[in-house]
């Protein structure tokens, strides 16, 4: 695993840091060994739980903004602790925030997070249509988690003033956008690239729509 890391790490801008290599290859072990006894992703081969887990999730690092962070219905952790291994190097003052209703999961992203020493990240067991932050976030991201109109309807309570939301999607999901919820809009939809995946990608960023011009 720490190979393909070494390949495909760099192919996404990141200096390479070996730290960061065993930090991920460390994350995929243990999520791997998780997996024996609870289901948490259907992923098990290293190859491509290396592309489809960490890549995958580190293709959204260039579109986050804000140090306040929150992935949505984090699952296994993804994509928020890749990005938390990234940016507690290079974002220090970021903090990231995984949410997810199912307990089991939360319980693998605290030790996940306990075992890497992330002091930038916290596991929540809660559904974000529950979450009331004190502190709303600059981003609150998801990875293939529900309709783009589904999450401004339940996460869009927890985005700052100026805030986001990014969504990390497939195919270019433009019956999704052409149905978002009044007062929300995309500001740009753009293509991304997993190093050594051939499958189409998309990072949607939505925001507050501003009162019409004249």
């Amino acid at each position: 695993m720490e190979d393909l890391l070494r390949q495909g790490l760099p192919d996404l801008g990141l200096r390479l840091d070996e730290k960061l290599v065993s930090d991920c290859a460390s994350f995929l072990r243990l999520l791997a060994q998780w997996n024996e006894n609870i289901n948490l992703t259907g992923i098990r081969e290293p190859a491509a739980m290396v592309s489809l887990h960490i890549l995958d999730s580190l293709t959204a690092r260039p579109f986050l903004q804000g140090e306040r962070i929150v992935d949505v219905g984090c699952g296994a952790g993804l994509p928020g602790i890749p990005l938390a291994l990234v940016d507690r190097l290079a974002e220090p003052g970021r903090h990231f925030t995984l949410v997810d209703g199912t307990l089991k999961k939360i319980r693998f992203v605290r030790q996940a997070i306990e075992d890497l020493g992330l002091t930038n990240a916290e596991a929540l067991h809660t559904r974000i249509e529950d979450h009331r932050p004190v502190h709303l976030y600059d981003t609150v991201i998801c990875r293939a988690l529900s309709s783009l109109p589904e999450f401004v309807r339940f996460a869009g309570h927890a985005v700052a003033p100026g805030g986001q939301l990014l969504a990390m999607k497939g195919k270019l999901p433009a019956e999704e956008i052409a149905a978002l919820p009044t007062g929300w809009r995309a500001a740009a939809v753009t293509p991304v690239r997993i190093p050594g995946v051939d499958a189409e990608r998309h990072i949607v960023q939505l925001v507050r729509a501003g009162p019409a011009r004249r």
